[in-house]
């Protein structure tokens, strides 16, 4: 076998790269594939057919839940100021208002 080309099951040295040779240790490997735009859309679709799309019912609870979380939110972070506010008024100024 030669040493230029290694397959999944030979074990690899653990030895570090050289300095300068363009493959830093540990890093993630690009794959090869010049399948063009085409193939990259065929992929895609092929992907997106595997999720498992909501219901429309479970569509509609869920955008309800993301809702009231975003009011709650926003009504608690407008409190949290106006309080804030109003103490930051009476320890700088001594009074309100």
């Amino acid at each position: 076998m030669s040493n230029t080309a290694s397959s999944p099951d030979e074990p690899r040295d653990n030895k570090p790269a050289p300095a300068g040779s363009g493959k830093a240790r540990g890093s993630v490997p690009v794959p090869k594939s010049k399948r063009g735009l085409k193939g990259f859309y065929n992929e895609v679709i092929r992907e997106m057919k595997k999720v498992s799309w909501p219901t429309r019912p479970e569509t509609n609870r869920l955008t309800g839940v993301v809702l009231a979380v975003c009011v709650m939110l926003v009504t608690f972070l407008s409190v949290l100021g106006f309080v804030f506010g109003f103490a930051i008024d009476l320890v700088t100024k001594g009074r309100v208002g």
